[in-house]
């Protein structure tokens, strides 16, 4: 079952999904054979309605879009890349449990990640 808050997207179109967000967004860069990143999309399924309209999530194959993925260096899945106004602004590898995502996602809505990516 497809998660209406949940935007699968490929090689061809991320960059248009980035861009055209109008939003913060958080990318899961995942492999279906990988099983942490199946209980990362178990989490998004979970998590994701809550912000909708706050943060948009995109899910990216790597299996399927090795461009996208060699160009940001994921080197270990799940990946959940966070970007801001087009850019990337932060990376988090592993599966993460629901509350933490939630933190996460609520600190990037209100652009707290951009603040915390900069004290680094």
């Amino acid at each position: 079952m497809m998660n209406e808050a949940i935007i699968h997207t490929t090689d061809t179109t991320f960059d248009k999904e980035i861009a055209e967000a109008g939003i913060p967004v958080m990318v899961d860069f995942w492999a279906p054979w990988c099983a942490p990143c199946r209980t990362m999309g178990k989490t998004l399924d979970e998590v994701a309605p809550e912000y909708r309209d706050k943060v948009r999530i995109l899910k990216v194959n790597v299996d399927e879009n090795p461009e996208v993925a060699g160009r940001f260096g994921i080197q270990s899945i799940p990946t959940l890349m966070f970007y801001i106004d087009g850019e990337p602004i932060g990376q988090i590898p592993g599966a993460l449990p629901p509350d933490a995502l939630r933190q996460i996602l609520e600190r990037h809505a209100e652009g707290g990640l951009r603040a915390d990516a900069s004290q680094e």
